[in-house]
């Protein structure tokens, strides 16, 4: 099994790094760089070309970085680190599972064994910086840099120069994956009533961390929004509390995704996820 997913990570990071070269263009080394791309993309089934017998993984999303970096961003408000201090030279994987598993999926943890990457952590995602995947249950990997699977594909792409992109400095917090995206959602994407909430004139703002904002609407009126609890103080959910939640806890979430306001936990938005 341990082949069978190597040579299916071996292949899908290749891959990126001959359609995709600028990935490795801002961190030291590329190999390592397509690596973790081709990780990511394996475990949130965005792959085509891998090995036929690797299941898919359904419900997965995946976020790294560089573990020092990761520390400075969120050693403030996570305790992370009080098992495992901030590693020098690692990447940790944020992978993100639906809560209903018991324990993490197999599939996840071979993918992860392959690259003899260990487990520092485990717990729930809610209101601790990942609003996206507030129900579901993370794992942290961190992974080496020079691990001998970096040589294996620095060997594979030895051929065309162009597949390995120059360096250009260290990644930072977890990186935007939408360079890889073939198929970026639009606002045009939006559910309708999303879409209607998002036009309408209103004001949000963070009142509390763990996911209590406010919204002013244009009439004046004030409502409390719990972005956690899902819930409003507003007279349409209270007597209706409508399926994808009424229009002021549509427009905070939208909000929130943007990046115009505070996250649940009191971070200020941040262009690096």
């Amino acid at each position: 099994m341990t082949e069978l997913y190597l040579s299916a990570v071996l292949n899908e990071a290749e891959r990126v790094a001959k359609q995709h070269d600028q990935v490795a263009r801002s961190t030291d080394h590329p190999a390592h760089e397509y690596l973790r791309y081709g990780v990511l993309r394996l475990l949130e089934g965005e792959t085509d070309d891998t090995v036929a017998d690797v299941p898919d993984i359904d419900g997965v999303t995946v976020g790294y970085g560089s573990d020092e970096a990761m520390f400075d961003s969120w050693s403030s408000s996570e305790d992370w680190w009080e098992t495992v201090p901030p590693q020098e030279a690692c990447t940790r994987f944020r992978v993100f599972f639906p809560d209903d598993h018991q324990t993490v999926p197999r599939d996840i943890v071979d993918v992860m064994a392959t690259l003899g990457a260990w487990r520092v952590w485990t717990g729930s995602a809610a209101a601790c910086g990942s609003y996206d995947h507030r129900e579901r249950c993370e794992v942290h990997y961190l992974w080496p840099e020079g691990h001998p699977v970096e040589e294996v594909l620095h060997e594979r792409l030895s051929g065309p120069a162009e597949a390995v992109a120059p360096d250009g400095g260290r990644t930072g917090d977890v990186r935007d994956r939408l360079v890889v995206d073939e198929n970026p959602k639009s606002q045009d994407d939006l559910e309708p009533r999303t879409k209607r909430a998002v036009a309408e004139a209103m004001d949000v703002s963070l009142l509390s961390k763990g996911g209590r904002y406010e919204v002013q609407s244009a009439s004046g009126n004030r409502y409390e929004v719990d972005v956690v609890d899902e819930s409003c103080s507003c007279p349409d959910w209270q007597q209706r509390s409508p399926e994808g939640g009424c229009k002021h806890l549509r427009r905070v979430d939208h909000e929130i995704k943007q990046g115009r306001v505070p996250r649940p936990d009191g971070r200020l938005p941040t262009t690096s996820g």
